[in-house]
């Protein structure tokens, strides 16, 4: 019987081996094709704009374009000004602060510190017209930017300091008629920009990402499956699935890898169990920030120094701002290792007018919510952004100074370089008070990674995080995990186990030698 279960078993091993051999591999190159078929599948046959007799006019103002659009697409208008890409705000509920507004308007930032009063300058990334300090009529459709995020020309350009108008010179017409659905040119000249220039804010989005290669991302090669934004971050009547963990509090309407690759997308279920604790970033992005530096570091403290009364900049071997005089000092990194942070999908936010109850201390803008004991929580990647920028130690609040300004003397730091003014000009404002004293606080903002996914060759190895030395995850508190952690009641427990493991078939051997032996001599 035994040999019979014996031959068995060593003709399915061959019958398995030969199979493994013979049979077609299931490679990463397949896997991406049949997901761009799929995402080629999806795509209706676009409108062809140039045959629409409504658009074969010039237009004198882009306004007259958003007329044009909202003459068909009728209800478009009232979808986007229900959206956060219009409104810069949603109600979201906070911890400790209940159900508030939050968005560019009044959460704080450690980059460009924040819109209020600055509108004319950040409007360049709102999708509407004629932004002004009073944020302009949110009411008025004729406001909207269509051409922003469907130009499909690639010719449509925001002008600088222009309250969110685009350049003078641009063929407006030619512009309205060469529409589409947004590509990764509409979305990336906002989100890869953010801050004030290339890759500054979140270190895994920036210009390379524009035509990117396998390398850099496997998902939007160009060679690959040539994703878009929007099948990923899907939309319907101009909600999009995906939110900035900046400006966002409540896990509701996220963008996840789930979507298409389910929660269990690896053939080894060792590896599928790991998907309950650890987000799919944490693994297949190793590394970020792989073509152009990112900003890791900004000291306002330092701006306003000028050279023979002008303003000046410097760079570093790189190319990148290591001091402007309007901004002050940075530090930039790029092929990075991300920090790692557990998180739950909620956030709590410094918001404009919070009193800061420790100054001694880093405040955290934006703290992401999690623990090991969270069910929800998983381990995530992170780059942790730093700064000194301006608090009032009277108020205990963070400063909204103006920076701003078209002229001198109306107290726009980027005109005066006068802190006090700014910050009396800019608080005014907003609506709050100034002592008249102007300090600075180390601040800290973390910013998910969640792009440049890398192949799956080069994604984290086990021995990348369960090791005792330079693990991956050696900050990331409150659990136990094999190889990187020592317990000596584990140890001993285990030593033990291996012991009586071993004395176990030293009995068992010798009891078989024994009756082996006993036989013999009968």
């Amino acid at each position: 019987m035994r040999k019979i279960f014996f031959l068995i078993t060593l003709i399915a091993v061959i019958v398995m081996s030969i199979l493994a051999i013979i049979l077609p591999k299931h490679s990463d190159n397949e896997s991406l094709k049949e997901l761009k078929e799929k995402l080629a599948a999806k795509d209706s046959i676009p409108a062809d704009h140039t045959k629409f007799e409504v658009l074969q006019k010039k237009f004198n103002a882009p306004s007259d374009v958003t007329e044009t659009c909202l003459s068909c697409h009728t209800e478009r208008g009232k979808e986007v000004m229900r959206s956060s890409h219009w409104n810069w705000e949603r109600q979201e509920y906070i911890k400790g602060k209940g159900i508030v507004s939050i968005g560019k308007k009044n959460a704080i930032n450690n980059f460009c510190i924040g819109v209020e009063g600055n509108e004319q300058s950040c409007a360049k990334c709102h999708i509407g017209f004629g932004m002004t300090d009073s944020m302009f009529s949110y009411t008025d459709q004729k406001n909207i930017d269509c051409m922003v995020c469907h130009d499909n020309t690639e010719t449509y350009v925001k002008g600088n300091e222009r309250s969110g108008y685009p350049d003078a010179e641009l063929d407006l017409q030619k512009i309205a008629t060469g529409i589409g659905k947004p590509k990764r040119s509409n979305c990336g000249v906002c989100h890869f920009f953010g801050g004030g220039g290339n890759n500054v804010k979140h270190g895994d989005l920036e210009k390379s990402m524009f035509e990117p290669t396998k390398e850099v991302d496997v998902h939007m090669a160009s060679e690959g499956p040539d994703m878009q934004c929007i099948d990923c971050h899907v939309t319907k009547e101009h909600q999009m699935l995906g939110r900035v963990y900046s400006l966002s509090s409540m896990n509701k309407n996220r963008s996840e890898c789930e979507q298409c690759h389910t929660e269990n997308p690896h053939k080894e279920d060792i590896l599928n169990e790991h998907t309950l604790k650890v987000a799919c970033q944490t693994c297949h992005i190793p590394i970020y920030a792989k073509v152009n530096s990112t900003k890791m570091e900004w000291d306002w403290s330092t701006a306003g120094q000028l050279r023979d009364g002008i303003p000046f900049e410097e760079e570093d071997s790189l190319g990148n701002h290591s001091y402007l005089s309007i901004k002050g000092s940075f530090k930039w990194e790029r092929n990075l290792k991300p920090d790692y942070i557990w998180f739950n999908g909620t956030a709590d936010h410094y918001l404009l007018g919070d009193r800061i109850e420790d100054t001694s201390g880093v405040l955290l803008l934006n703290k992401l919510n999690g623990s090991y004991i969270d069910k929800s929580s998983k381990i995530i990647p992170v780059k942790i952004h730093k700064a000194k920028q301006p608090f009032d130690p009277v108020t205990g609040m963070l400063l909204q100074p103006k920076l701003f300004g078209k002229k001198t003397g109306e107290g726009a730091f980027w005109k005066d370089f006068d802190w006090a003014r700014a910050s009396e000009v800019g608080m005014k404002e907003v609506g709050l008070p100034f002592s008249g004293r102007v300090s600075f606080i180390r601040t800290e903002m973390f910013w998910p990674v969640n792009h440049m996914v890398s192949k799956k060759e080069e994604s984290l190895k086990c021995t990348d995080c369960h090791t005792s030395s330079n693990s991956r995850l050696a900050g990331v508190p409150g659990f136990y995990m094999p190889a990187r952690d020592r317990s000596s009641i584990i140890d001993y427990s285990g030593m033990a186990i291996i012991l009586l493991t071993i004395f176990g078939v030293m009995v068992h051997l010798s009891v078989r030698i024994y009756s082996s032996l006993k036989r013999k001599i009968k």
